[in-house]
């Protein structure tokens, strides 16, 4: 063999092999520290008085005030983004979808199923809270969006109005209601056998919660839509949270009590699909939408089979039917802003139904073609692995996690210096150029997972200047929580 050739062949064997050893590496994800990681997100956006056991330290006490303008308590809870407002609807969601991951996959988080159950007290002690004044009041938000949006400052800086916003028996708002029913009601089961006084506490509050929000219906668009939209608008109406806190409650007292009340917001919200041709809403599911999740739920009583298979069909990349559509890397791709939000909650639900279905030894029926629940695995284990690293990319959509992730996220905490680096109080406009600096964010929000890539490609920008893609939210991280936890032990 001529020299030429000889190292020719030298290098063509080199490539190859580090082709396989890049593909060898890419393929060791380790779920169990992206779900303690995940976890570890929820500390970064603590409101009110932390604890001795915070352990991300750059993190101190912030809004210890809050509710003083209505004279109440509403200190602690979350703030839902990279913002310091405090909305009840999205952190409601939040908590159903922790309880859930508790319940469905608590029996793989181990040790981590501690910090599990810390993430979702601290949002469920504040919903408390927010429904102490039932059954004639519901406090749905914290915090002056319009003057928060203005200011780039650190939640523990923070001197903008945090007026409170409530709806009543004469200014309804039912989705913020009947989410935190379901969230209330969720938790109660998470926590019955750790905790059953706590439980029993959550479970009588969601009671009261649904009965005010199945009494006095309405939309808190209608109520308090001024301060609520366009950042938590509700564009699906109120019928879905009125069934998904009645399936919840129907869960939490093993009973069907509450059957009736489901089972007449969807025949509403069916004849809404009927006269407005928005079939598609049927299969959604995020803190706006819970009908996919109703549906999923509901499956696990026996009720509404054939609509938790129309979900499965919608979404499986091999179904005749599919309707949802995915990145050429393989993302599912639904919105433009926080796409990664329907990503976490489609894979929760995948891999809930596919438990479901193989319990019962049952299939996926997608026109007629018919599909094991495995399917249903390999979509949401081919997501996780997209957010973790596998995609053109090569990047990990959660801060903190692998080699390359996101450094310019947008979020006021992490992007400004920390009271350890900077004791001095930094101002509303102050703050703007920390904004605008291309470095990176100087605190690490470990396990934030970021909105994701842009408008249905595979193209990330890392720019905190973009919150559609670089904005960390909790309610995409809840969903995630549950996923990472099913495939530590698969």
């Amino acid at each position: 063999m001529s020299m030429e050739r000889r190292s020719y062949v030298v290098v063509c064997a080199v490539l190859l092999w580090m082709s396989i050893a890049s593909l060898g590496s890419a393929q060791k994800l380790d779920y169990k520290l992206a779900l303690s990681k995940s976890l570890l997100f929820f500390e970064g956006q603590r409101s009110g008085k932390l604890p001795p056991t915070q352990r991300m330290t750059w993190r101190k006490d912030s809004a210890l005030r809050d509710g003083h303008e209505g004279r109440v308590d509403l200190t602690g809870g979350y703030y839902d983004a990279g913002d310091n407002v405090k909305y009840s609807f999205p952190m409601a969601f939040t908590a159903t979808m922790l309880a859930w991951s508790i319940i469905e996959f608590g029996d793989g988080m181990g040790d981590e199923g501690v910090r599990a159950a810390e993430a979702l007290r601290w949002n469920t002690d504040f919903l408390l809270k927010a429904t102490a004044h039932l059954p004639n009041t519901v406090y749905a938000m914290v915090g002056n969006p319009y003057s928060d949006h203005d200011c780039w400052e650190r939640p523990e800086d923070m001197d903008t109005p945090r007026p409170v916003y409530a709806v009543n028996t004469t200014h309804p708002g039912s989705e913020v209601a009947g989410e935190i029913t379901a969230a209330l009601a969720a938790a109660s089961i998470a926590f019955r056998s750790s905790d059953p006084a706590y439980a029993q506490l959550l479970l009588s509050r969601a009671k009261q919660a649904y009965h005010f929000a199945n009494t006095y219906q309405g939309s808190y668009n209608d109520s308090i839509g001024h301060a609520v939209c366009p950042f938590y608008c509700d564009f699906s109406g109120y019928q879905d949270e009125l069934a998904w806190g009645g399936a919840w409650l129907n869960k939490a007292t093993n009973s069907q009590k509450y059957r009736k009340y489901v089972d007449r917001a969807i025949r509403k919200i069916k004849l809404m699909e009927e006269i407005t041709g928005d079939h598609y809403i049927d299969t959604e599911f995020s803190w706006d939408n819970k009908h996919a999740g109703t549906y999923v739920l509901s499956s696990q009583a026996g009720q509404y089979k054939t609509e938790a298979q129309t979900f499965a069909c919608v979404v499986l990349p091999e179904s005749p039917t599919r309707t949802i559509k995915y990145t050429p890397g393989g993302l599912i791709f639904k919105t433009q802003a926080s796409n990664n939000q329907v990503t976490g909650a489609v894979s929760f639900l995948a891999l809930v139904y596919a438990k479901h279905l193989a319990q019962a030894k049952g299939t996926i029926t997608c026109g007629n073609t018919k599909f094991p629940p495995s399917k249903l695995i390999d979509l949401a284990k081919s997501q996780v692995d997209y957010i973790l690293g596998h995609n053109p990319l090569r990047m990990s959509y959660m801060v903190g996690y692998g080699s390359k992730f996101p450094q310019h996220i947008h979020h006021r905490a992490s992007a400004l210096p920390s009271l350890h680096a900077h004791p001095s109080f930094i101002a509303c406009k102050d703050g703007t150029p920390y904004y605008s600096s291309p470095k990176p964010n100087p605190n690490e929000l470990t396990g934030a997972i970021v909105g994701g890539p842009n408008n249905g490609t595979d193209y990330y920008d890392d720019d905190r200047n973009r919150p559609s893609q670089s904005e960390p939210t909790t309610y995409i991280n809840a969903a995630f929580v549950g996923v990472f936890a099913y495939f530590v032990n698969h």
